[in-house]
């Protein structure tokens, strides 16, 4: 018995927003050890540049992420931060 080969990942490009917001979030990885809580938090942060989402000062409280080091007030202030540095 064989098994087939995983399917190929196709990366974002780099000047996609999608990059630019998952980049900012890999930042905050001490804080946020675990990899599925930034994915989770990313794609919040994705869709809340895209004008659907809430801001992140709702998604660090909803997302329900473990933060480690830093308290969540200070962490959507450095993500708020991070994120108008997209826009300019």
């Amino acid at each position: 018995m064989t098994t087939l080969p995983p399917p190929a990942v196709k990366l974002f490009p780099e000047n996609s927003l999608e990059k630019k917001v998952y980049t900012i979030v890999q930042k905050f990885s001490d804080n946020i050890p675990i990899i599925n809580d930034r994915n989770r938090l990313g794609y919040c942060l994705y869709k809340y540049m895209k004008g659907e989402g809430d801001a992140p000062e709702i998604l660090v409280n909803s997302t329900k992420i473990k933060i480690t080091g830093i308290t969540k007030e200070e962490l959507a202030k450095k993500l708020n931060d991070e994120l108008a540095n997209i826009n300019a």
